[in-house]
């Protein structure tokens, strides 16, 4: 309900002095309060407001007397003041913070909040019974005052969704918040990430968690966990049979329970989407992890990424993961992977049909061993997004990606930067290029590209097999020369959903821009999307800087040219 709906008091007054006129008595009815509280939902319980509703009306049913109606008009103008005037300060705290109502979703996220606004925040709550999402995160001054905000929970019981992400959280504030989840019965996410007192105290927490909660979203990223929190993860996860997103990244002491985790994991056969990414895992992991896998039948994300100690723990690991039918997403990056780890993951990966993003990226050690692999990848048909930069990538495996490539009809995502072989080869994409009717980001910084690279992508574009580009990264290639860049640069126009485009320099090199910019200023002009273009290290002549000032004042701050300063 808005401000503007509530009855204007002289109007409810009035009809609070009307009477019978037959026997003179006051005509009974629902006083203006409980009106005022039923629509406005700004009831505290239901008990509380039957217990004032029953007492307002012994009051209005009473024989007609001056005393009597006096007595009930008071009453009526003290309690309607104290929630106008409340409700007053709780509008001003949201226009404060530039929301204009609220009724299901709270979100304060990023807003600055300091002990004065949280002191705010929660008279609010009691104005709020119907909330189901708050969110409060990155706020620093929430720490060490979530108790006051926990006190309240039992108000807003209906809560589904509360983040408290990167607040500064206390053990205090820990504890008061295990003890607040006995009020909200109905909460089906909670993320406390990049909140390291949460790490030591997770039992606080956990605890209070019943059999049969309705958690389905548990974030722990960052929160400094022990391996006694990640023995007592495993002993609760059991108990969450609802359970389908479990993000415990960048807590890399729980590696040592992970026997504990997925023991527990097993019993979580709902699970969707599971998060590691650095997490101190080793060799041994896998295997461990392995196990559990056959009881995820409903799995589509699953993060490894960033345990630089899993590499060569593939290759001795039942291969569990193929039984995972239903993974859409698996992220390997920056993982080690070695030849025996490749030579695992070749009889795996082809197996996950309903795959559609795959990350291998930063695997140097996995580049001269990959050719069956990538030439397998032929076998995912959904694939969407394939992210395989830096991963020293040698010619023979560059041909086996690129043969395997065009059958992948729904590629929209392909990250080939840092893979030398790519320069003076682009040409082995072509078909690539041509078939892939829904690619929006293409990355190819530093391939070594060579002009005649630059000039066959200017073809594919001119022919228009890459209309849906989005993002276009051709940075770090030094060795194109001018006659290149201006080939892309008279073609760019053709890209009408590009937002982005980088054809930045190395930090060490410093160039001087060519006639090509006018043809990019003049392309840009005919790119209704187009956001933000990176051209750090070119260096404008007098002229041209002047043609860029020109342009900006066009076209205002709509285009960002990122440029860090013309040399």
């Amino acid at each position: 309900m808005s401000y503007s709906e509530i009855p204007p008091f002289n109007l409810t007054m009035s009809q609070i002095r009307k009477k019978n006129s037959s026997n003179g008595e006051t005509k009974p009815q629902t006083s203006f309060v409980n009106t005022f509280l039923r629509d406005s939902k700004l009831r505290s319980s239901k008990a509380e407001s039957r217990k004032e509703s029953n007492d307002l009306k012994t009051t209005d049913v009473q024989p007609s007397g001056e005393t009597q109606t006096t007595t009930t008009v008071d009453t009526a103008k003290t309690l309607t003041s104290e929630w106008i005037s409340r409700l007053e300060k709780n509008k001003q705290f949201l226009q404060k913070l530039g929301k204009k109502a609220v009724d299901k979703c709270l979100d304060l996220n990023n807003h600055r909040l300091f002990t004065a606004d949280v002191k705010e925040m929660v008279a609010l709550l009691p104005s709020l019974p119907d909330l189901e999402t708050l969110d409060i995160s990155w706020n620093d001054f929430v720490g060490g005052t979530l108790h006051s905000i926990m006190e309240q929970m039992h108000l807003v019981n209906k809560l589904k969704s509360l983040r408290l992400g990167s607040c500064r959280l206390t053990t205090d504030d820990v504890r008061a918040l295990g003890e607040a989840l006995k009020a909200i019965p109905e909460l089906e996410e909670l993320n406390l990430s990049w909140n390291s007192q949460v790490g030591g105290n997770l039992p606080l927490i956990l605890q209070n968690f019943q059999e049969g909660s309705k958690i389905r979203r548990l974030e722990l990223v960052d929160c400094a966990l022990t391996s006694e929190d990640g023995v007592s993860m495993g002993q609760l996860l059991p108990m969450l049979k609802s359970l389908e997103v479990l993000d415990l990244s960048i807590n890399r002491n729980i590696s040592s329970s992970l026997n504990s985790i997925a023991e527990g994991l097993k019993r979580t056969s709902n699970l969707k989407v599971l998060k590691l990414h650095s997490c101190g895992l080793s060799q041994k992991s896998i295997k461990v992890l392995d196990a559990a896998f056959r009881y995820l039948g409903e799995l589509r994300e699953l993060d490894l990424s960033c345990n630089k100690e899993l590499g060569g723990g593939f290759e001795d690991a039942p291969a569990q993961l193929a039984t995972l039918e239903r993974l859409e997403v698996l992220d390997l990056h920056r993982c080690s992977l070695m030849a025996g780890d490749v030579v695992w993951l070749t009889q795996v990966i082809p197996l996950l049909s309903n795959l559609q993003e795959l990350d291998l990226s930063t695997n140097k050690n996995m580049g001269s061993s990959s050719e069956n692999l990538l030439s397998r990848l032929r076998f995912l048909p959904a694939l969407k997004s394939l992210l395989i930069n830096n991963c020293a990538l040698e010619r023979e495996t560059f041909i086996a990606l690129a043969e395997a490539s065009i059958h992948f009809p729904a590629l929209e995502v392909f990250n080939l930067s840092w893979n030398k072989c790519v320069g003076g080869n682009l040409k082995l994409l072509l078909e690539t290029l041509k078939l892939s009717m829904s690619l929006q980001v293409l990355r190819l910084s530093s391939c070594s590209l060579v002009t005649e690279d630059v000039a066959l992508l200017a073809s594919v574009i001119q022919t228009g097999h890459l209309a849906q580009l989005r993002k276009l990264d051709l940075s770090y290639n030094a060795s194109i020369c001018d006659a290149g860049w201006t080939l892309i640069c008279q073609n760019l126009w053709l890209l009408k959903e590009l937002t982005e485009l980088d054809i930045s320099l190395q930090p060490s090199a410093f160039r001087d821009c060519g006639q090509w910019f006018r043809h990019l200023l003049c392309a840009v002009t005919k790119l209704p999307e187009i956001t933000e273009i990176g051209m750090k290290r070119w260096v404008l002549s007098a002229s041209q800087e002047e043609e860029l000032k020109c342009f900006d004042q066009d076209h205002g701050s709509s285009i960002h040219f990122n440029h860090d300063g013309f040399q």
